[in-house]
């Protein structure tokens, strides 16, 4: 093996890794429960925002420039921090890291101590986040590289058995358009929004590790994105499978949580539901602990150094220590009209940093954000039940609104009229010294 594939393994692994996390495992399940036998369709929507868009996302991101800025800022420098501000709070302290905490309860801890509060496993875990931010330490990146090959492992081991021995049959269910559920709900994993900043991380690897050529750096990032795809297509496929064979086993309104937690314990028993337990509780620490450090390090740089970093992450972790008590099934539905409002725009960003060299006119990224961002505004009122008058009646006639994509039109609409508009040499300048830096 020649030391340029070694290194796309590595960097795929890495990827694998980081899109890998122990609570998405929540997701994949419930879906399959709720889709039954017709969890392959499910499978298939999930797999496109699951796992396609963060894949796709760290792509665009590597041949526009490499940062989340190169991305937005095609947009407008405005745009751009806002964005970037609402993505880095959305994997931060609103919903990511507080949902951490609340899977280290519900499937660390309660399962074995029941009596154990909430409200003091938050503290005592976002104690032991601060710790380790506060003081940045190799240990944890030492302790994360041995964590996530165990939680595989243990993951792996369920999906085979499950397979093998099925705890059950898929059945018919109530649901009436799986494509889009797994699709709207793979919005849930955050990963499409994290891919847009982590594509940086690879950026900065594969520069320590030489390659400073664009077109091999592009290269190398689409192989190692197809590593770390195919990684998360059989983890995520496999878990949604077991959850569509338990359809007919657990009550529908089960929590997702519990769910992942019974599945285990009917397939592997108790030993392999402790083993589960203390896995995902030592995961979800090691990623609280690496969001929070990029959430204390993206506002300090966005506020030029006026924000101290250790007064942002002591606040991101004093709020997500309470946010996580509300528990994994509110912290599921409040993201929901946040996820609505801001994932279309990143689909479109991102599905434009992908044709970026053909697209000679950029107001087409300002035409087709704003297309996306006036349905997904609405969309996100409707998910907090705010109806906005006649409007939301129109809104409710666009072509595939009832699947949740009423966005589509709009957006091919508004770019196009925004391609006859002649763009500004100084903004072609702007882009030109980007691409060249």
């Amino acid at each position: 093996m020649n030391r340029k594939t070694k290194d796309i393994i590595i960097i795929g692994a890495a990827l694998f890794a980081m899109f890998f996390g122990a609570g998405n495992l929540i997701f994949p399940p419930a879906i399959g429960m709720m889709a039954g036998d017709k969890w392959l369709f499910s499978l298939l929507g999930f797999v496109l925002t699951g796992i396609g868009l963060p894949v796709l996302g760290v792509i665009a991101v590597s041949k526009v420039g490499g940062t989340i800025n190169d991305l937005s800022g095609r947009v407008g420098p405005v745009f751009s921090k806002i964005l970037g501000s609402i993505v880095i709070l959305a994997i931060g302290p609103l919903l990511a890291i507080p949902r951490t905490g609340a899977t280290v309860y519900e499937i660390g801890i309660k399962p074995l101590f029941d009596s154990v509060n909430p409200l003091l496993v938050s503290v005592i875990y976002f104690s032991i986040t601060l710790f380790f931010v506060i003081k940045p330490s190799g240990i944890m990146d030492k302790i994360g590289k041995i964590l996530t090959p165990i939680l595989l492992i243990v993951t792996t081991t369920i999906i085979i058995k499950g397979i093998l021995i099925p705890i059950g049959t898929p059945i018919k269910t109530v649901i009436s358009m799986p494509f889009s559920k797994g699709f709207t709900d793979g919005y849930q994993t955050m990963d499409a929004l994290g891919s847009i900043v982590m594509a940086g991380i690879v950026l900065v690897a594969l520069l320590e590790k030489g390659y400073t050529d664009k077109k091999e750096q592009i290269s190398m990032t689409v192989k190692a994105g197809l590593i770390a795809g195919t990684g998360l297509l059989l983890i995520y496929g496999g878990l949604l499978y077991l959850g569509a064979t338990s359809s007919g086993i657990f009550p529908a309104d089960i929590a997702k949580s519990e769910l992942i937690v019974s599945i285990t314990n009917n397939v592997l028993g108790n030993m392999g539901q402790i083993g589960m337990c203390i896995v995902v509780s030592a995961a979800c620490l090691t990623t609280s602990i690496g969001l929070t450090a990029i959430v204390g390090n993206y506002f300090s740089d966005l506020s030029g150094g006026r924000l101290g970093y250790r007064p942002i992450v002591i606040g991101t972790v004093s709020f997500s220590a309470i946010m996580a008590v509300v528990g994994v099934e509110q912290i599921v539905k409040l993201a929901v009209p946040l996820l609505v409002l801001v994932y279309p725009v990143a689909i479109i960003l991102i599905l434009l940093g992908l044709c970026d060299s053909l697209i000679k006119n950029k107001n087409i990224y300002k035409g087709a954000v704003t297309g996306a961002l006036i349905v997904s505004s609405f969309d996100a009122l409707s998910a907090m039940n705010v109806q906005v008058g006649f409007l939301h009646d129109y809104m409710a006639r666009l072509p595939f609104s009832e699947m949740g994509f009423g966005w589509v039109i709009p957006t091919i609409v508004m770019a196009t009229l925004a391609s006859l508009i002649p763009q500004k040499k100084d903004t072609e300048e702007q882009l030109q010294v980007v691409e060249n830096y």
